[in-house]
């Protein structure tokens, strides 16, 4: 009498080994699509990046030329009341102040941050050390 098996021969099963090849091979082709969209999406980032960077630069131009403007403006203004030479020479001479006043802002505070040493962070480790070398001798 033919038992249940011999009547419907199973389809053949592949092993473990070529089961964890197949896996291998599939997370391979994984890693690569995965990397690819990600090469993409850099491209795209770096795109939308370098555009935006341009107007940036493009904003910086024309907020320079229009603070020129600005200072054409005030001297003309001012050349309703004064000569024209007295008033672009006091517009010239408000600038180097303002300017001034930036430099010594600027190195004032380039004095203060120099050098460049973590002061707290050293001596929080120097009083940490010292606190695990007196635990230690107790």
């Amino acid at each position: 009498m033919p038992t249940r098996a011999a009547e419907s021969p199973r389809p053949a099963q592949p092993g473990v080994g070529a089961a964890a090849k197949q896996v291998a091979e599939h997370a391979s082709t994984l890693a690569k699509l995965e990397l690819e969209l990600a090469g993409l999406e850099l491209k795209q980032k770096a795109g939308a990046l370098g555009t935006g960077v341009s107007l940036g630069i493009g904003a910086a131009v024309l907020a320079l030329f229009a603070v020129g403007f600005l200072l054409t403006t005030a001297a003309v203004a001012l050349a309703i009341v004064l000569d024209t030479w007295l008033a672009l020479l006091l517009v010239t001479i408000g600038l180097f102040a303002v300017a001034g006043l930036l430099a010594l802002l600027a190195v004032r505070r380039i004095k203060h941050a120099t050098p460049p040493v973590p002061e707290l962070a050293i001596r929080e480790a120097r009083l940490t050390s010292e606190a695990l070398k007196a635990n230690g001798h107790h």
